[in-house]
């Protein structure tokens, strides 16, 4: 078929140029690529219309999104860390993952995420260089009607006491530090023994990095335990919880908090309760959490 078969006259002015643009797309060879460019293209031109850049904003603004590229190779995704400040990584995530009232709710994954992590008993303690304030976390896996799941499979991983993950600190934390995999049992219990973890940093030497410092926006995640929770015939989640005493608790610099995900971090110094629980140290952190499965829709 010729190319300029059915497409109108694309002759531009300010008032109509979307109109103009989205009219050479009707032979797109895929209808949810045409719709999707008609849209953004859309909103791009309504942008330009109410932000009335000078060529030198706009050149400015080609210049971001060419350096934004060149920080992008196989270990660090530059686009991703964008998409993630500006609240888009959250509200795609939010939109696929619309669940009943009462379902636990997804946060982001993030980039530190390890396949092949091992498989513990319940109560195995996962930090494996003893550094970092002790911890003890517990919960149930239920579903929405509130009976317990058994053999729910829990992934779960942590930045340590200082705000790194392991593969962060090659030959400096041990391998699969602060990670761990667990399976319910038939009350839909588990357990497991950590450190408290601490807020960190998101890579902010770039140009992502550049561009919150000049909206005044800090780079900082509040401290938080990473968890994907899959069993067969529900909805897999991936969330946090997080720690409600966090400096940066209300400010995530990737809007990964959800009010639902804040837990309880209670501080316990009962030397009995410090004695059965296996730790030496003066106190340790205890936290209660439950997380509830939807049926897969």
């Amino acid at each position: 078929m010729n190319s300029l078969e059915g497409l109108p006259v694309a002759y531009f002015s300010e008032h109509d140029s979307a109109d103009v643009v989205v009219g050479q797309n009707v032979n797109a060879k895929n209808e949810r690529l045409r719709q999707v460019m008609d849209s953004v293209t859309r909103h791009l031109h309504a942008a330009i219309k109410e932000i009335e850049p000078t060529q030198e904003e706009w050149f400015e603004a080609i210049q971001f999104l060419t350096k934004t590229g060149h920080m992008c190779d196989d270990w660090r995704q530059e686009y991703i860390l964008l998409s993630d400040v500006l609240g888009v990584s959250m509200l795609v995530d939010a939109i696929n993952s619309r669940r009943p009232v009462g379902a636990s709710e997804n946060t982001v994954l993030g980039p530190f995420h390890v396949g092949d992590s091992p498989e513990y008993e319940m109560g195995t303690n996962i930090c494996l260089d003893q550094k970092g304030e002790d911890m003890i976390v517990r919960g149930r896996v239920l579903d929405v009607d509130g009976n317990p799941l058994a053999g729910v499979k829990i992934d779960v991983w942590q930045a340590n006491d200082e705000g790194f993950y392991d593969v962060q600190q090659k030959g400096i934390q041990p391998d699969f530090n602060l990670r761990g995999v667990f399976r319910t049992g038939e009350d839909g219990t588990y357990w497991f023994k950590a450190v408290r973890p601490k807020h960190y940093s998101i890579p902010d030497d770039g140009p992502v990095g550049a561009l919150l410092e000049q909206l005044g926006r800090h780079p900082y995640r509040p401290a938080h335990l990473h968890y994907i929770l899959s069993k067969d015939g529900y909805d897999t989640v991936t969330t946090h919880i997080f720690d409600p005493d966090d400096i940066y608790i209300n400010n995530d610099a990737v809007f990964g908090v959800k009010e639902s995900l804040i837990a309880e971090f209670v501080k316990v110094e009962d030397e009995a309760r410090i004695k059965e629980a296996g730790f030496t140290n003066a106190y340790y952190w205890d936290v209660d959490f439950d997380f509830v499965l939807a049926p897969k829709s």
